[in-house]
């Protein structure tokens, strides 16, 4: 800034022209001893002080008294303001004024002197009216009354600290080169004493930078807080470097780099960052990765460094000049920034300043790890009392339940209270746990307690307690279901008549809960601590109240039992009777014989209703009826009426509450909608008066007697009828897998003698035509030979092609190809000629056939399954044992079909087994032999797992399989099985050999097909 007035302090920066002779100078210049001497001190008060204002003082004084200047002064740039500066020290005559604190500053002293300063160069005016200076140059010498000045620059290291100005004020002086050096010299140690100075300011700056960071670590490790440790970090450090803010920016890593300032310190001139919400669009891509490595950022000028507008604005925004900022980390993540602003100037960070804040940065992100550490250890803390208190709970939970299991188990209201008391103090570890029961007239006694040794028991001993309050409110708050728990009964505010009560109970707390039977308050149970006073937990309280409910549950569970217990009584005789009736209904139910329902029910009716006869009578079509089944005593023989039963009788009058006695009871049994017969009951040896009762039992079971008639009638149908769905089912079945499978071997056959047909024409033209092109290349060979005989030498053109064609290789390996091409083409036709002797689609009529050509062709279909499986297991080994058979008259299609659906389940079993034995070697064993009668045996054995012996006579069934859902129909040997025997006349079964070997074996006569008419 500039400040008026504005004295010019270099037009010049040579010695004045108006310098006198050398003589006259060593005449009026101080002796060469006083410089010595007077450079001595000087020296010597430089080195003694490390204060700058008292060396400025002290040379001050020496040099103006040694060149009896008027005026000898100090003067200090401030480079932040364009080389404006001010006297800092001075030694003056009384006469003229003092210059200290003037400011002073020269719009033209940077660009034009500056650098020549900075050179050394010395200016000494004799006269400044005579010097040629500028005009506004001498309004600032006049200003200080200087007519004559002597200005030497002060440098710090290489930069221009200040001058040290020598001024002659009275009148005009010319400075003689005795004196320029001497001051030149002192100015030289200034140099020294500002950078020793310099040095030590830096040291003790470093050092209160050190004491700083040693009390923000001191802070973090005492303080758990991170608002404290943020907000006294940020005041110490701004006040330590004297920057206009200092604060604590913390990123919100959900939004892409954006966050606000969540601590800070800052002078009142400017405005508060105090969480504000700052977003840099280009920060992740142009800084994130900076500060993540742990860099520190210092921007002395921030319109003199290159950054983004939109980074100038968010500075602007907070009147930031320079700032300093540095990383904060936690653990490997950037969680913030530690930003130190200046605002009222540009600011030039020192690298100590650099340190500082990267070493606060540093210990921030301890101070982060610390408190998150903390947070973790609070949670596991939090985590492992919640489990605690769950723990406990837990197992109050398990203690209450098995509590509640226990008064559950019991019926009886001792038992229940006895336990209940005895569980309650246990789990509440009180003294005293008991029950009182209310009276009618709200009086009441305790009925149950449980006490710790060493107090007196309360029931039997006490009287009726008389509680007037109880009594005139008909059960107090406890009727309105409230608990009451007092931890101190001479503090809880209770009436002398009350506390009097307790102490008769020797209590000294107490928690008290209702018991209800239903709606009604039936009594109290209450927890009593005797020894002291005991302040009850909420948990120990709801659990009084849960007992309490579990009691009243009790008690009207009692209550209803006894009320079940009265009705049990009342309906036992009916019970009984109707279980007996049950009894024989469900034997009547689970027999289906007609004659043994009869026997059953008639011995059972008896000795249910005590009577000395049952009989069941049956009336028939034409007229009359029989008795077919009765029950009687072992002493009464049965007489048959000599009439009829007539459903006609004369009643005798009423004597017994309206009934008739009479000898026997009977009632009608009824098939559908016809009269079937009779149930009848007989007491012989008197009158009986028979009970409504026992006419309704027996009225039941004429009704289940008619059931079961219906039911043996449907039942007899029924099963005719099952016979007959059988064996239509049976001949169904047979009929659609003989369908279904001849279908499909048809059009199998259709389909392979189409392919062997398409097959068999382009692959016999290739093979008929092989021989002539193999001679066809021989008689070319020999033409080439011939020719390259006749020409010894061939043209180039024809030795290029010959040895790109690679002649040599090729008449070798031509034929080689040719002979590999007659080998496929001949298994190809191999292959067609099995097709066909499986599909055998040529002869659908009986004629004489080779079983080896059958199995062998039906092995060659099945070749992709026998090679190995990768994987799975390695190549079915096929053992041939074909002996001498003749040709068998038969439906070869149709017996090569039973050849492969046997080698097919064989190939099954096989696999199966290998998942299971993986170690074993596959193998098919097949064996033809010519049995006596003109009969071929054929026996395939596998080395699958033996089948099941239990299987062998339900495999030839129609859809029997034992192979998993989706892998067998169940048609296979079913269809074979009728191939060979129903078809051919032949003979197929199944049987496990010594080896554990599964074999199927198949009997056919070689003639007389024909003749059997099977066909």
């Amino acid at each position: 800034m500039t400040l008026n007035p504005a004295p010019n302090l270099s037009d010049s920066v040579q010695l004045s022209d108006s310098v006198q002779s050398t003589t006259q100078l060593e005449s009026e210049t101080p002796t060469l001893d006083q410089q010595i001497q007077a450079f001595t001190r000087v020296i010597h008060n430089i080195r003694a002080a490390l204060d700058l204002e008292t060396i400025f003082k002290t040379t001050a004084t020496e040099v103006r008294k040694l060149l009896e200047a008027d005026r000898v002064a100090v003067f200090q740039f401030d480079l932040s303001q364009d080389w404006a500066g001010s006297f800092v020290s001075e030694d003056v005559s009384p006469v003229h004024p003092s210059a200290l604190q003037a400011s002073v500053y020269d719009h033209c002293f940077g660009g034009r002197f500056a650098e020549q300063y900075q050179l050394g160069r010395i200016q000494a005016v004799a006269d400044i009216y005579e010097a040629e200076l500028s005009e506004c140059h001498v309004q600032i010498l006049e200003q200080f009354q200087v007519r004559a000045n002597l200005v030497i620059p002060l440098l710090q290291d290489t930069k221009l600290w200040g001058l040290l100005c020598v001024h002659q004020c009275q009148g005009p002086r010319i400075w003689s080169q005795r004196e320029i050096e001497f001051v030149r010299q002192i100015a030289q140690h200034f140099d020294i004493a500002l950078k020793q100075v310099a040095d030590v300011q830096q040291l003790q700056y470093q050092l209160q930078q050190q004491k700083a960071l040693t009390r923000v670590i001191t802070r973090i490790r005492e303080s758990l807080n991170l608002e404290t440790i943020f907000q006294r970090t940020v005041t110490e450090v701004q006040q330590l470097l004297k920057a206009d803010r200092v604060a604590i920016f913390q990123f919100d890593r959900l939004q892409d780099w954006a966050g606000k300032f969540v601590s800070e310190d800052v002078n009142d001139a400017y405005p508060s960052a105090l969480e504000q919400q700052v977003y840099d669009h280009c920060f992740g891509e142009q800084f994130s990765h900076f500060y993540q490595q742990g860099r520190v950022g210092a921007i002395h000028d921030i319109y003199q460094q290159d950054l983004q507008d939109c980074h100038v604005a968010i500075l602007e925004k907070f009147a930031v000049r320079s700032n300093l900022v540095a990383p904060i980390l936690q653990g490997k993540e950037l969680w913030g920034l530690l930003c130190i602003h200046q605002c009222s100037s540009p600011r030039n960070w020192l690298p100590s300043e650099i340190e500082f804040a990267s070493q606060l940065g540093e210990q921030l992100g301890v101070a982060l790890q610390q408190n998150e550490h903390l947070q973790h250890m609070q949670e596991q803390a939090t985590q492992l009392a919640q489990a605690e208190m769950q723990a406990k709970a837990a197992e109050r939970q398990k203690m209450l339940t098995q509590t509640f299991d226990r008064i559950r188990q019991s019926l009886d209201l001792a038992t229940i209270f006895q336990t209940t008391t005895a569980e309650v103090r246990s789990l509440l570890s009180a003294e005293r746990v008991a029950i009182f029961r209310f009276n009618p007239d709200w009086s009441g006694d305790f009925v149950a307690e449980s006490v710790a040794p060493g107090w007196l028991p309360l029931v039997g001993v006490l009287p009726s307690i008389q509680d007037t309050h109880l009594q005139e409110t008909q059960g107090g708050r406890y009727r309105h279901n409230e608990t009451l728990a007092v931890d101190d009964i001479y503090t809880a505010g209770h009436q002398p008549c009350h506390v009097a009560l307790l102490e008769e109970f020797e209590a000294k707390a107490y928690v008290v809960a209702p018991v209800f039977q239903g709606s009604e308050l039936w009594g109290l149970l209450a927890a009593y601590q005797n020894s002291s006073a005991r302040q009850w937990q909420a948990d120990e309280v709801d659990l009084l109240t849960q007992i309490g409910s579990q009691l009243s549950m009790a008690l009207q569970q009692t209550e209803h039992v006894r009320q079940l217990q009265a009705q049990a009584m009342q309906i036992a005789k009916a019970s009984e009777r109707q279980a007996a009736l049950a009894t024989t209904i469900a034997r009547i139910r689970k027999s289906l014989d007609i004659e043994s329902i009869f026997e059953t029910t008639t011995l059972e009716v008896r000795q249910l209703l005590g009577v000395e006869r049952v009989a069941i009578y049956r009336f028939y079509a034409g007229g009359g009826g029989d008795f077919v089944a009765d029950s009687i005593v072992s002493d009464w023989q049965p007489m048959p009426p000599k009439n009829p039963i007539s459903l006609d009788h004369d009643f005798l009058k009423t004597t017994k509450r309206g009934k008739y006695p009479r000898h026997e009871m009977f009632v009608t049994i009824s098939q559908g909608e016809t009269l079937w017969g009779l149930l009848v009951a007989y007491q012989n040896s008197q009158p009986r008066y028979w009970e409504d009762e026992e006419v309704k039992l027996l009225s039941q079971v004429a009704d289940q007697l008619g059931v079961a008639l219906q039911q043996a009638e449907l039942l007899e149908h029924t099963q005719q009828q099952t016979e007959k769905l059988n064996q239509a089912l049976k001949d169904l079945k047979e009929s659609q897998g003989q369908l279904i499978q001849g279908e499909k071997m048809a059009s199998l056959g259709q389909l392979i003698a189409g392919i062997a047909h398409e097959i068999n024409n382009p692959i016999n033209f290739i093979y008929g035509n092989l021989h002539h092109v193999n001679i066809y290349t021989q008689d070319l060979f020999k033409v080439i030979e011939a020719y390259q005989s006749a020409i010894s030498q061939p043209q180039e053109q024809i030795e290029q092609l010959l040895e790109s064609l690679d002649y040599p290789f090729l008449c070798k390996d031509l034929p080689q190809t040719l002979t590999s091409m007659d080998v496929g083409v001949q298994r190809i036709r191999d292959l067609v000629v099995s097709l066909r002797n499986f599909s055998r689609l040529d002869q659908t009529a009986i004629v004489p056939a080779n079983l080896h050509d059958g199995l062998d062709s039906t092995l060659l279909i099945l070749q992709h399954r026998i090679k190995p499986q990768v994987d799975k297991r390695p190549e079915i080994q096929i053992m041939r044992h074909y002996g001498e058979v003749p040709l068998v008259e038969c439906y070869p299609a149709q017996v090569n079909q039973v050849f492969m659906n046997v080698l097919s389940n064989a190939i099954d079993a096989i696999d199966d087994a290998h998942q299971q034995f993986p170690q074993r070697n596959p193998y098919i064993k097949i064996h033809t032999v010519t049995l006596a009668n003109q009969v071929v045996r054929v026996t395939i054995s596998n080395s699958g797992p033996a089948i099941d012996p239990s299987v062998i006579p339900s495999m030839f069934d129609p859809f029997f399989t034992t192979k998993d859902i989706g892998k067998g129909t169940g048609l296979g040997l079913s269809i074979s099985y009728q191939i060979i025997v129903e078809k051919h006349g032949g003979k197929m079964g199944c049987f496990v050999n010594d080896n554990e070997e599964t074999t199927l074996w198949v009997e056919l006569p070689t003639t007389g097909l024909h003749s059997t008419g099977l066909h």
